[in-house]
């Protein structure tokens, strides 16, 4: 008797034959690469040390591209990027001890953020694992607890026959809902020694789907239909679902009016007639959204930034709808609805009744009116400006990344990105450095169409070595840094807070001089000529650097009201 789990497939006569007679010159690095391409990778970030020698040997025997960075944590964040950008898992090499650490910040931001990212990393040789102190370069008690905080998952080899399963295993935990970065650390001598096993085929680690439970659906399509003020706030997990369109149906059946959450920009249409934008750290907006009698949040942990800094309190039914377990009713108690966005928001359309609500898109209108007289009120017009002409020079699909800094916060509010995932910034973590080398990732994803990096001249500090990588890779990156002297917002902060800023004041290059020195074309420009500079450059070939001096303020926080 032969049962359907028995069955297994059965190789040809040209696999047998290769397996039985691997090419000679391989090594454990081999099998890292040849899983990696069985699995569907086709670019690999990172930046090769001693230990981790025999995977960047073995790219050189492999059809897998690399684009190697200066710093490892500029790789992360490139890494970082190209996994938002494509939805897969971006492969990041690294070595052992110091360049590990280094990379650290960068997967807190691809955690913070769900990006799915497959670092892997050499090790001390395996006679040096278990937490002796055996005096070797670069070696830790433990490496792998320095990054169990951090990341989904961690897998340590320690033979060559573990490779292809660590690794395999790693990429379905990096692309299982939540998506996030996931540590494989291989040592020295596994990847150096030759090996004789056979070349790695095409894997299988198909990520486990996250549906929601159908008895959860059915009340939160009951509340929703019957709902007389119905809103919802869409976060990043709407985003990286690809769940906007769902997202947008719904509403419009609901009429519902929609916020995004500074990670979730773009899941709606910034110009819908139900869009409330993503004016989150506005108390009109907080008002609206306590106002409801059902809010639905999608992809979102109601996190500080996307709870105007905790001072939401919502009045009605809150139903949620989140991948990560560990965000559910974590800020809010709400119907908790533990599942990936696109499958939720799919169950909800299947049996959410037809509302209909005209005076939706007036009450849109008027909160939008009064968010827009607050601001008006403050004298921010250089802002409001700068911001204009940063998005009509930008051409609509180009995705964009933005450092912390204040024109960043400004357009987390106020930028319309004109589309699902194509507007990115370390919001999750809040990390310095992130929106330069996160740009060069997005633009080794897709090469056909420019992308622009904002920073300020302190965060811009942090990546500046990555002019080398743009221009090696001839990479089309456009990087606007906002120099005002300092760390602008940390100015701000101290100045309102004790009167006077310490520690802010900067001594910075001549930043166009230096693009130009790594043979990029650099421009200083002026909020007047901003929009034309900026356009000009992002419609040349290749890297480029637009340099705005400017001291830029931020719109007044209403959660210390």
């Amino acid at each position: 008797m032969t049962h359907d789990h028995d069955l297994v497939l059965r190789p040809t006569a040209a696999q047998t034959e290769a397996a039985l007679n691997p090419p000679p010159g391989r090594n454990g690095g081999d099998l890292v690469v040849e899983t990696l391409a069985g699995l569907g990778a086709t670019t690999v970030f990172g930046l090769p040390g001693q230990h981790a020698l025999g995977m960047f040997d073995a790219l050189r025997r492999s059809a897998l591209r690399y684009v190697g960075l200066r710093v490892e944590n500029n790789a992360g964040f490139a890494a970082d990027a190209y996994g938002r950008i494509t939805g897969e898992a971006a492969p990041l090499l690294l070595s052992t001890g110091p360049g590990a650490l280094t990379s650290l910040a960068a997967l807190q931001e691809a955690a913070a953020a769900s990006a799915p990212v497959l670092a892997i990393s050499s090790q001390v040789p395996t006679a040096g694992l278990g937490g002796g102190r055996h005096g070797y370069l670069h070696e830790l008690p433990d490496q792998a607890a320095s990054f169990r905080g951090v990341v989904k998952s961690v897998h340590t080899v320690r033979a060559q026959s573990q490779i292809p399963s660590a690794v395999a295993a790693a990429w379905k935990s990096a692309l299982t809902a939540p998506h996030g970065p996931v540590w494989v650390e291989i040592p020295q001598d596994v990847l150096l020694a030759e090996t004789t096993l056979p070349v790695v085929t095409a894997m299988d680690a198909t990520p486990d789907e996250l549906p929601p439970r159908p008895e959860l659906t059915a009340v939160a399509a009951d509340l929703l239909s019957h709902a007389a003020r119905p809103a919802i706030i869409a976060g990043g997990g709407a985003v990286r679902a690809d769940a906007s369109g769902k997202l947008g149906r719904l509403a419009e059946r609901l009429q519902a009016p929609v916020v995004t959450t500074f990670g979730g920009k773009g899941a709606f249409p910034w110009e819908h007639p139900l869009s409330l934008q993503s004016w989150l750290e506005d108390r009109h907006t907080t008002d609206f959204l306590e106002d409801a009698d059902v809010l639905l949040v999608v992809g979102s942990g109601l996190g500080e930034l996307s709870s105007n800094y905790h001072t939401f309190k919502p009045r009605g039914h809150v139903i949620q709808i989140e991948a990560d377990l560990g965000k559910l009713e974590s800020n809010q108690p709400a119907l908790g609805i533990h599942a990936d966005a696109r499958l939720a928001l799919q169950a909800l359309l299947e049996t959410v009744e037809q509302r209909d609500d005209e005076t939706a898109p007036e009450r849109v209108r008027t909160l939008l009116a009064k968010v827009g007289e607050r601001i008006a009120s403050q004298e921010l017009a250089l802002e409001q400006d700068v911001l204009a002409s940063v998005r009509r020079a930008l051409p609509a699909d180009s995705p964009s990344f933005w450092d912390m800094t204040i024109l960043a916060y400004w357009a987390w509010s106020a930028f319309d990105p004109r589309g699902a995932n194509t507007m990115h910034s370390a919001q999750g973590a809040g990390g310095l450095g992130y929106g330069f080398p996160a740009a060069l990732g997005a633009a080794a994803a897709d090469p056909t169409r420019p992308v622009l990096a904002v920073s300020g001249d302190g965060g811009a500090l942090y990546s500046i070595a990555e002019l080398a990588t743009a221009k090696q890779y001839d990479l089309p990156v456009t990087w606007l840094i906002v120099d005002d002297g300092g760390y602008g917002i940390l100015r701000e902060y101290m100045t309102d807070a004790f009167g006077q800023a310490t520690a802010t004041e900067l001594t910075r290059p001549d930043y166009v001089a230096l693009a130009e020195s790594f043979g990029v074309p650099g421009v200083r420009t002026t909020p007047e000529t901003l929009e034309t500079d900026l356009a000009k450059a992002l419609a040349s070939p290749g890297p480029s650097v637009v340099v705005l001096p400017a001291v830029l303020r931020m719109f007044a926080a209403t959660h210390l009201d």
